[in-house]
């Protein structure tokens, strides 16, 4: 029966717990995408999980939605990252970069005034996060062929910059709506050629680049985050447990070394069904989940390991909570995204003693 401080191991990783944190946006690189040495300290102080996950790290510029958001193609951001990857090792962690491109999710006035790219020229309801004043998204443009190309090829790329930076692996971000999922969804994917239409054609990116995120990497440091719920950025599917089970068929043949859903624990959840379709490829869950929801999905085996979100920006030390069943800090929603300053991000308190 596993338990919170079970070790696991992930195809290639091995962890000392069960306990992952999920990957978070907190906004604290430089204008030019470089992370600092304050977040550092911030992955550091959170290196008893499992594993990290790395907050959403964007593969080129053209890939960004967001403001300070950290990337993984210049000189200066692999070596911004190797102080993050460094401070962690030393503290005894694993910690694995989340490879993005947020596709229509962005804003012309984000890039350049370029318009932002997706599978089809379909527009997004909603305005977009963390511009001020607030501004509607626009219609995005199809991306071409040649374009997707180079788009693989740009995780790759990532993927190698990754590996020069120190980090034990790579996770795929497939979910809540960015440019793969937009792809691998039917409501976004309107198109008619070799990535349109079947549930094999719109799943053909999200299996091009984990193939070359595998090249890099070897397939068990190899991670993939989906989100078949579709409950984020105007996303919606006709049939999601064929395409998310399809997907995970496909991954499980590539022996991935763990897929990670953003589900809630809820009687419609698809994951426990992908999971059956996965070839056996190991489940972090994730979403919402108390210590005893965690405790319950390890010792049924309905996931392998569990991740925790907001409970990882106020509680550094949430593994050793966890396990103690200790109080929990609150969390501060002041300086959550998109300051520059220590506090609600380095100076929640660990439990005392520690």
């Amino acid at each position: 029966m596993a338990e919170l401080n079970s070790p696991l191991t992930l195809g290639a990783l091995n962890l000392k717990n069960r306990v992952v944190m999920a990957p978070l946006t907190r906004s604290r690189a430089t204008d030019d995408r470089v992370p600092t040495p304050m977040m550092a300290e911030y992955y550091a102080q959170r290196a008893s999980a499992g594993l990290i996950i790395s907050e959403a790290t964007v593969i080129s510029e053209e890939a960004n939605g967001y403001l300070n958001t950290p990337g993984l193609f210049t000189d200066a951001q692999v070596e911004g990252w190797k102080l993050v990857t460094q401070a962690v090792h030393a503290k005894g962690g694993l910690i694995a970069a989340q490879l993005w491109h947020v596709g229509r999710v962005s804003h012309p006035d984000l890039l350049d005034g370029e318009t932002p790219v997706s599978a089809s020229a379909v527009q997004q309801a909603g305005q977009v996060s963390l511009l001020r004043p607030k501004r509607d998204y626009v219609l995005p443009r199809a991306l071409e062929i040649a374009e997707i190309k180079t788009i693989v090829e740009q995780y790759k790329q990532a993927a190698v910059r990754a590996k020069e930076a120190g980090f034990d692996g790579v996770e795929l971000h497939a979910a809540n709506g960015y440019l793969i999922d937009q792809f691998l969804q039917s409501k976004t994917n309107q198109r008619d050629d070799i990535y349109g239409g079947s549930v094999e054609n719109r799943a053909r990116l999200l299996l091009e680049v984990a193939d070359a995120l595998i090249e890099v990497w070897g397939a068990g440091r190899v991670g993939i985050h989906l989100a078949p719920r579709g409950d984020e950025h105007d996303m919606g599917d006709n049939d999601p447990r064929e395409t998310f089970g399809y997907a995970l068929e496909e991954l499980g043949k590539r022996k991935i070394a763990f897929f990670f859903t953003r589900e809630y624990l809820a009687d419609d959840s698809i994951s426990e069904y992908m999971k059956s379709r996965s070839g056996s490829v190991p489940y972090i869950a994730n979403m919402k989940l108390s210590r005893d929801d965690a405790i319950e999905l390890l010792n049924s085996g309905k996931a392998d390991a569990v991740s925790f979100g907001k409970a990882y920006i106020a509680n550094p030390d949430l593994f050793e909570r966890l396990v103690q069943n200790a109080p929990l800090n609150e969390l501060i929603f002041d300086n959550m995204i998109g300051t520059n300053v220590a506090e609600g991000y380095i100076d929640y308190p660990a439990l005392a003693g520690e």
